[in-house]
């Protein structure tokens, strides 16, 4: 019994001696339930919406009106052909579309079929299933306004899903498990074996050698670098072979990307450990600052859109984000760098800034 006291006594005294850990092991399940609690919304909000409009008519005017006046659409174009909505889906500025006939209200009038067709983009399956029932909803709600509820020809919508038609969820959730499994292995793993070598003495053996910091972190993170690649290749024939996930682009620039993400990913794990003292601070810090967002501010499972505005922003700074954004228009869309070059340039900044801030703090570490 005093042996197991002792014991409990030593364990104690090593937490609350590590004030960083326990201020992380406190802190952790608060910022949790906060960030949950915000970002697993099922809502739909701020949806893109795009309005092909050939005759505009009173009829077609009152539906357009109607759409913001919900607060869940947002009218980004009203086109008078349909000729230039596809460069919209393809970039991503449109999640939706409703395309009118010409003369829509006359045909109302007289009688005979009056079609407007939906157009969603079903990349993430439920989002787009959602934005069909509202807008759907929106039509036979102004129908029955305009008092033709009864009459025997009715407004005929025509619903189409885009780049997923059958609104499988593997579609959906594929793509972002590229980006998670290549955190784990990169960020997670990266940060607890540097760590596990600060620890050890070896790696201050490397710091006195004459190797200079950058060579250091060559050296580290270039393995890691390979087993990125070949998970990315293993999980792309496995999207492939076994979940049937489309892959309608450039494999070779999503390798690229890929590659892009693992340096970032590797970067960030290597502050993690140049920044941490101990391998439970590095894996407390990896977990919080990599797996975490990754799981809930990418849009792996949560569509960002309907997360509130401070959340948005801050996924901003997530770098799974706009890897998942470009593995999801690769091969779903089948789109280019003619439209993923803003988000690969952003991954490029960070992989630069991070490469740099680590090299930094392994100097600082040197002196």
């Amino acid at each position: 019994m005093n042996a197991l006291l002792g014991l409990l006594r030593k364990e104690t005294y090593h937490i609350l001696r590590d004030r960083r850990t326990l201020a992380v092991i406190l802190l952790l399940p608060v910022v949790q339930v906060i960030i949950f609690g915000y970002a697993i919304r099922t809502d739909v909000k701020s949806v893109r919406i795009a309005i092909v409009d050939p005759a505009p008519d009173h009829f077609t005017v009152a539906v357009r009106n109607r759409l913001p006046a919900g607060k869940v659409f947002e009218t980004i174009a009203v086109l008078r052909s349909s000729d230039a909505l596809e460069p919209l889906f393809q970039s991503g500025r449109a999640q939706a579309a409703l395309l009118f006939e010409p003369g829509f209200a006359e045909r109302v009038g007289r009688g005979l079929p009056a079609r407007v067709q939906i157009i969603t983009d079903a990349t993430e399956p439920n989002t787009g299933a959602a934005i069909q029932a509202y807008l759907l909803n929106v039509l036979r709600s102004m129908q029955r306004e305009l008092g033709i509820g009864q009459q025997d020809v009715q407004i005929v919508p025509q619903a189409r899903l885009r780049f997923n038609p059958t609104a499988e969820s593997k579609n959906l959730f594929v793509p972002g498990l590229m980006a998670f499994v290549l955190t784990i292995i990169s960020s997670l793993m990266t940060a607890i074996t540097l760590t596990r070598e600060k620890e050890s003495g070896t790696m201050e053996a490397l710091l006195v050698s004459p190797l200079r910091p950058w060579q250091i972190i060559v050296g580290k993170v270039t393995p890691y670098l390979v087993i990125g690649l070949v998970s990315i290749i293993g999980v792309l024939l496995a999207a492939r072979v076994i979940f049937q996930v489309p892959l309608r682009g450039s494999v070779l620039l999503l390798l690229g990307a890929g590659m892009i993400f693992i340096l970032v990913s590797l970067a960030l794990g290597v502050l993690i450990s140049a920044r941490s003292a101990t391998q439970r601070v590095a894996m407390t810090a990896a977990l919080l600052g990599t797996m975490l967002p990754t799981m809930i501010l990418s849009g792996f499972i949560f569509p960002i859109e309907s997360m509130p505005e401070p959340l948005q922003w801050l996924s901003h700074v997530v770098p799974a984000k706009w890897f998942v954004l470009i593995a999801r228009g690769i091969m779903l869309k089948g789109i280019g760098l003619e439209y993923l070059w803003q988000e690969t340039l952003v991954l490029v900044i960070m992989a630069v800034f991070l490469l740099v801030a680590s090299t930094r703090s392994f100097h600082e570490r040197l002196e």
